[in-house]
């Protein structure tokens, strides 16, 4: 009897609105809790008690990633988006880096996933300052004299930015084009991972679809994808981008991959 295989690698994914885990990333984070691995997500923006808290902790749940972990920050563009809370975009970047470091420290992560430098294809400024934000903190993360009292140093292994190549943009673009959103993707030879993910297609589309307040809406993009042929809208989410940074200073340059590895 052949042994089962080892899980992939655990991985937290730091994201700034409730959907964008889902958008980016569902894919390979069903594939890794799937092969039992450790799976989070850690989201910006957002109060706890809020509505789109409540669809994250559904769609996490369904993509196997367990309780969502928020910063609690308000959305720079829906201020009620947590009320009485600083917008994450004015909140001092130590402060912003420091929490972000107890819960790399907390989860131990061996990759994590966020935004590219553009922040995905539409730029939206919280992406932005995410990325910016988890790359401090990934970094600050594994060093002793940082932070000590978030707990012990955690070094994880890899860093990978969501992103879309030229070519991957396909039907995407002009549906965000007709929706007023901008459409930013890079150079082929920036991906190094890219992710099929049709055999978790299904567990996805479900986590798109428990954000509901966002799927009703017309512009965003789980509107826009619901609206879609069932075919149209599979070929444009089916395959996950990703631009590996080594986190740890023995890491080494790779080729494309066709799954995220530590």
């Amino acid at each position: 009897m052949s042994a089962a295989p080892a899980p992939l690698p655990s991985l937290l994914a730091v994201f700034a609105h409730p959907d964008d885990e889902s958008l980016v990333a569902g894919g390979v984070l069903a594939q890794h809790a799937a092969s039992g691995a450790r799976t989070s997500v850690l989201t910006t923006t957002w109060a706890p008690d809020s509505h789109r808290a409540a669809e994250l902790g559904e769609a996490v749940r369904i993509l196997g990633a367990g309780r969502p972990r928020m910063l609690g920050y308000a959305d720079a563009r829906v201020p009620e988006s947590a009320p009485g809370a600083p917008r994450f975009l004015d909140v001092p970047l130590d402060e912003a880096v420091g929490r972000l470091v107890g819960h790399l420290r907390d989860f131990r992560p061996d990759i994590v996933v966020t935004h590219d430098a553009y922040g995905g294809l539409t730029g939206h400024p919280d992406h932005v300052h995410t990325h910016r934000t988890t790359l401090l903190a990934v970094h600050a993360a594994g060093l002793e004299h940082h932070a000590p009292e978030s707990g012990p140093p955690w070094q994880p292994r890899a860093l990978y930015l969501a992103t879309h190549p030229h070519s991957g943009v396909g039907d995407l673009g002009p549906l965000l084009t007709r929706v007023g959103k901008a459409v930013r993707s890079v150079p082929e030879e920036h991906v190094t991972a890219a992710v099929d993910v049709r055999p978790w297609l299904e567990r996805k589309w479900s986590a798109l679809l428990a954000h509901r307040s966002e799927v009703e809406r017309p512009c965003p993009l789980p509107g826009v994808l619901s609206r879609l042929p069932a075919e149209d809208r599979e070929r444009i989410i089916a395959t996950e981008y990703f631009t590996r940074l080594d986190a740890r200073p023995d890491g080494g340059p790779g080729q494309r991959r066709a799954r995220l590895e530590a």
